[in-house]
């Protein structure tokens, strides 16, 4: 009887199972369908805003109806793309900015705010809307030919503040703590496990990072909106532009409207003849823009993008492996087409062999064609690890670099253990058989062969940069330390080349390839929207990041969170110094 339940049940399960994926692919193929019938009136108006996480690529499949869901983020390679290719469509009459919470970071909303300069040079508009600005936002829209708010709205400009959790008294009162062997005294990435207070070497180069950001940001707004840089250092150092008539009295916006107002003036501008504009969401001129292309031309520049922390293994959209880094690679450096390589990095770090492995893999396929580095929000340690490899680096100036360094951190509870009544006993044939016990403090003759390979593996780090940069290893020792650079610091110091973004990266590449006209082709190669679907439903059930954060709020999660990624990681780490959370 058991026995035909069970069957029963397992029958009805599959026959669940399968009904849910013959609806979801009626559903998605509805939806693509739907792409090809995106209708783009004459005098449209453009209105891009951000409901999703931006990454720096999306390799969404416009054939793939399971992709348009599972794709839950924004490529930023999609979005710089469309406003591109927007300037040239004779229907788009303007862009409309809409939406706070722009969530990318600084050099991210750089790219896009670059964008829409290039797309106001047609003799196209573009105007901003808010009810209110968080201070990205703000960034992102005084780029606008006029700015426009709420009359009870607010805009945060305060300038930027970097905040580091500490866990040494947490450690103290639980039992459970971080083992800890480094090189570089600007290697912070473990002083939260070592101190309950910030350093002055942490506190002096996290102060220096932010001061060269925020002058960046101030130049770019203060050229926008005709205020000086000093000015707007003082509006921010006492909020008075916090409330919307600040705002209009320093000069940061233009008009206090409401939304409505707001629309017939976009009517007006695009020359629609009516109170309502014909407004086109960024969401379907994505879908529409997927088959056309930014660029063309017989040969090919491969833009190999690199996003997320590195750890050893294949890789995926969220990290970086160098399983996937080789076969990209390899690709680019084997097709006769492909000309030159630019490698788009934003990762802080992490596994320092697969750091190895993947500029291994770049130096090869630099002996074929040339490879250009373009770094984004940040290509911190083992992200400026693998940047080493390539013949020239370009970032962005409000990028994070640098950051020279190797740590390793283990995760011990035996403090806990004495706490709650547990004791481990070993036995083994020989002195190391049992190197390390979880519940047993770290011996120091174990510690001397962890800081024997720490050592080694920071000597091999200084030389990969002493020989990309073409430096001494007692000039790149100088710089490292593992501290960390903003990018307008790395080139005066020459850690990069230029100060750029993607584009630039790819007009140098095709320099140096000897290229006029090429086409790009976006690598890796991610699992297919239904690959995806495959591995969800095969997933065991677990317990989501947003109910969590929904649970405990934000600043409960994002401490958890950190616990989780520190306990989590294996292996020598060449990674970002801290986890910093700029605001």
């Amino acid at each position: 009887m058991a026995f035909l339940r069970n069957l029963l049940a397992a029958i009805l399960g599959t026959l669940m199972a399968f009904g849910i994926i013959f609806f979801m692919f009626i559903i998605f193929v509805s939806l693509l369908d739907s792409g090809s019938k995106v209708v783009i009136r004459s005098d449209s108006v453009l209105q891009v805003n951000f409901p999703y996480p931006i990454a720096e690529y999306s390799d969404t499949d416009p054939e793939d109806p399971f992709a348009l869901l599972f794709n839950g983020t924004q490529g930023l390679n999609e979005i710089t793309k469309a406003i591109h290719l927007a300037k040239e469509d004779d229907r788009i009459k303007g862009i409309s900015l809409n939406g706070p919470y722009l969530l990318a970071g600084i050099s991210q909303t750089r790219a896009i705010r670059n964008a829409l300069e290039d797309f106001r040079e047609s003799g196209k508009f573009v105007y901003a809307y808010g009810d209110f600005y968080m201070q990205k936002d703000y960034y992102l829209s005084s780029v606008a030919d006029s700015i426009f708010m709420n009359p009870v709205g607010n805009l945060d400009f305060k300038g930027l503040g970097a905040e580091v959790l500490y866990f040494a008294d947490f450690q103290e009162k639980t039992g459970l703590k971080m083992e800890v062997v480094r090189h570089g005294k600007y290697k912070s990435a473990v002083e939260p496990f070592l101190s309950d207070q910030m350093s002055s070497e942490n506190r002096e180069q996290i102060s220096e990072l932010i001061e060269s950001i925020w002058l960046q940001i101030r130049q770019e707004i203060g050229e926008s909106r005709g205020i000086e840089v000093d000015r707007l250092d003082a509006i921010a150092e006492n909020l008075e532009a916090r409330n919307a008539r600040g705002a209009i009295n320093t000069g940061l916006i233009d008009a206090i409207l409401y939304k409505d107002e707001y629309d017939r003036k976009l009517a007006i501008a695009s020359g629609s003849g009516d109170d309502k504009p014909e407004i086109l969401n960024l969401s379907d001129y994505l879908i529409y823009t997927k088959t056309k292309r930014q660029y063309s031309g017989k040969d090919k520049i491969a833009v190999v993008f690199a996003q997320g922390e590195i750890l050893y293994g294949e890789g995926s959209p969220e990290f970086i492996g160098q399983g996937m880094m080789q076969k990209a690679l390899k690709k680019a450096r084997e097709d006769d087409q492909i000309k030159a390589v630019v490698i788009r990095i934003n990762s802080p770090g992490g596994s320092a062999l697969s750091s190895e492995i993947i500029w291994r893999e770049i130096r090869q396929t630099q002996e074929k064609k040339p490879v250009v580095v373009s770094i984004s929000d940040i290509a911190a340690s083992g992200g400026y690890y693998m940047a080493v490899g390539a013949e020239q680096i370009i970032a962005e100036p409000t990028a994070i670099t640098g950051s020279i360094g190797v740590f390793l951190t283990i995760p011990n509870m035996g403090g806990l253990s004495d706490k709650i009544g547990i004791n481990a006993e070993q036995v083994g044939t020989n002195q190391y058989s049992i190197d390390y016990s979880f519940f047993e403090p770290m011996s120091d003759g174990f510690r001397e062969v962890l800081t024997e390979g720490v050592e080694e593996s920071y000597q091999t780090f200084l030389k990969r940069v002493a020989d990309g940069r073409g430096i001494s290893l007692q000039r790149a020792d100088s710089l490292a330390q593992g501290r960390v650079w903003s990018g307008t610091q790395a080139l005066e110091l020459g850690l990069i080349d230029e100060l750029g973004g993607l584009d630039r990266a790819l007009e140098v590449a095709a320099e140096l390839a000897g290229v006029s006209e090429f086409r790009v082709q976006n690598l890796p190669r991610y699992k297919s929207g239904l690959e995806r679907l495959m591995d969800d439903l095969g997933a065991t059930a677990k317990v989501s990041e947003a109910s969590l954060e929904a649970q405990l709020g934000s600043e409960w999660t994002r401490i958890l969170k950190e616990i989780r990624t520190q306990l989590g990681r294996e292996g020598l780490q060449a990674r970002m110094p801290y986890t910093l959370k700029i605001q």
